[in-house]
């Protein structure tokens, strides 16, 4: 008999974290389900990738992949919202523009999408979201403040999602990648992507703590 291969879904793939991450994954043999707005990695192929076509900020396009991704595969291991935006980590003045477009991806879009993909997870399933220390209250500050009242609202939404998931034995995970070399994140982060997939790789195989923060920058769980 085989181990059945594992299977995941991951938002926001098409670059940076997400793109490696997606390769990580496939690497350590688990087949991925890739959400992406254009339907495809540039340059990447795997056969056991397959890129969805769907914008996370966009109900009806949240709705379209969703189907899509119940015609593909049931029964998925891994679901990583990496999809996220920061328009004004270098600003101080929250703006309607910046409000609407940071809580459309990073929370709206986020929980209806985990929302619709909840009934094709295991059981025993983990739902990791990739989040960011400057949510936690105690590190508040006066730049991004529509990045982090939206990342804020999210990490609130895992805790809440952990509970109802309890008696499925669904782990929930909010989750700091670090300040990472991205295009978000800048050349002059210290955290190399390679280092935060890694990071994030082990919460994702090896945090059993449900509704938890895990930290990559101190290598394990961290209070709020």
């Amino acid at each position: 008999m085989t181990n059945e291969v594992q299977k995941a879904i991951i938002t926001g793939a098409s670059n940076g974290i997400g793109r490696f991450l997606t390769e990580k994954l496939l690497n350590e043999g688990i087949q991925v389900i890739a959400v992406t707005r254009s339907g495809n990695i540039e340059n990447f192929t795997h056969p056991n990738l397959t890129v969805v076509k769907g914008d996370i900020s966009d109900e009806g396009s949240i709705n379209q992949a969703i189907e899509q991704i119940g015609q593909i595969a049931s029964q998925v291991d891994y679901l990583i919202n990496n999809a996220g935006v920061g328009p004004d980590l270098g600003d101080e003045i929250p703006t309607a523009e910046h409000l609407n477009t940071s809580f459309a991806v990073n929370t709206t879009g986020t929980v209806l999408f985990t929302e619709g993909v909840l009934k094709y997870l295991k059981n025993d399933a983990h739902v990791v979201f990739l989040s960011t220390a400057m949510a936690l209250i105690r590190n508040a500050g006066p730049n991004g403040p529509a990045y982090r009242m939206s990342k804020a609202a999210i990490n609130m939404y895992a805790v809440i999602l952990a509970q109802r998931l309890a008696e499925r034995n669904i782990r929930v995970t909010p989750l700091h990648p670090g300040w990472v070399q991205t295009r978000m994140g800048g050349e002059n982060a210290p955290v190399t992507v390679e280092q935060s997939v890694t990071g994030i790789y082990k919460a994702l195989t090896e945090n059993t703590e449900s509704g938890k923060f895990w930290n990559i920058e101190v290598g394990g769980l961290e209070e709020y």
